[in-house]
């Protein structure tokens, strides 16, 4: 009879967790890169805190690129409806949140890689007024920024100073600003499907390139390529961004939780870019000869100088909110400095 009693209690017991499980809400979350990447490592430690510090309430499923469509506006417009409530944007973001590029733009944040992913993340950024509106203007909220790497320029030909970038046909995204960046240091910046580059490497129609290091590796642009400079000009930076709606429709509580998940994964993100990286440059270095370059203090204050100006034409291109979100940012860098 007490057997009897202990199965029915097993069995009640088992009942109640999966009809938790069954009934537990899901957060669907998209990614602009595919499984076993930067991004997709940080959506599983997310996964995995959401997880645990709603108790099995929250589920998140993760959705890696290809699984809601090939296009990152795609992704960007299911985000804005709320068929998936959660999702990164990054330097494709700017068609549709014009004030997102500033993320792009050269030698604004400092050369640190985790001083620069905490800044992005500091309520005197990331929870400013212009930086919010900037995404709630457009249904989107700011949740996160998980910075990936530094942006590394690669050419057939040393680059070391802006002489050696005269006149380079450089491929950068289809990115108004980004080419006036490269146009400043002397270049002939270009825009060629991501598809369809390593081909145009290969055949010379492009003669430089510029990528976060595992884009170069997974994409073996490394191989038809000479030299990689690292300039740290950048960071390749990716929004996490979430429908407005859904976001305002949280509990305070479910709020708090999403806050304390973002804070923890700071330092945790730079710590799976930072491994990620490595890695593939280690792995870039034992397959092929390319030369890498990292340009001293000197040679990168050149670049910087041509690159200020730039700043000015960003707020001209999106107007005085740009300005605000920009200001926002460098005044987040320089209270960093001072603490």
């Amino acid at each position: 009879m007490k057997l009897n009693k202990l199965v029915v209690g097993i069995t009640a017991c088992g009942l109640m967790t999966a009809a938790a499980t069954a009934n537990a809400e899901t957060w669907r979350f998209g990614l602009e890169e595919i499984e076993g990447s930067v991004q997709h490592g940080y959506a599983e430690e997310f996964k995995k805190l959401v997880e645990e510090k709603s108790d099995g309430d929250i589920s998140v499923e993760l959705l890696p690129y290809g699984t809601w469509g090939s296009t990152y506006s795609a992704l960007y417009d299911a985000v804005q409806s709320g068929s998936i409530p959660l999702g990164f944007g990054s330097g494709a973001l700017g068609g549709t949140v014009p004030e997102s590029q500033l993320l792009s733009l050269n030698f604004v944040m400092p050369p640190d890689q985790l001083e620069t992913a905490q800044v992005l993340n500091s309520d005197e950024f990331l929870k400013s007024d212009a930086w919010q509106k900037a995404f709630r203007e457009r249904d989107l909220v700011p949740v996160a920024e998980l910075a990936e790497g530094y942006q590394v320029w690669t050419s057939n030909q040393e680059v070391r100073d802006p002489e050696d970038m005269e006149n380079l046909q450089i491929r950068v995204m289809d990115n108004s600003l980004l080419r006036e960046g490269y146009k400043a240091y002397g270049a002939s910046p270009i825009s060629i499907a991501y598809g369809e580059l390593y081909s145009a490497l290969q055949q010379g129609q492009a003669e430089g390139n510029i990528q976060p290091v595992f884009a170069h590796e997974e994409m073996g642009f490394y191989e038809v390529q000479d030299y990689m400079i690292f300039a740290k000009q950048a960071q390749f930076v990716a929004t996490l961004m979430a429908n407005e709606s859904w976001y305002d429709s949280l509990s305070d509580s479910q709020q708090d939780m999403l806050d304390e998940v973002t804070d923890e994964l700071v330092e945790t993100g730079y710590d799976i870019q930072d491994q990620f990286n490595s890695e593939r440059l280690d792995t870039i270095k034992s397959k092929s000869d390319i030369n890498i370059i990292e340009l001293n203090d000197k040679q990168r204050a050149e670049f910087r100088e041509l690159a200020k100006p730039v700043r000015e034409s960003f707020v001209d291109d999106v107007g005085e909110r740009g300005g605000d979100a920009l200001e926002a940012l460098l005044s987040a860098f320089d209270k960093a400095e001072e603490d």
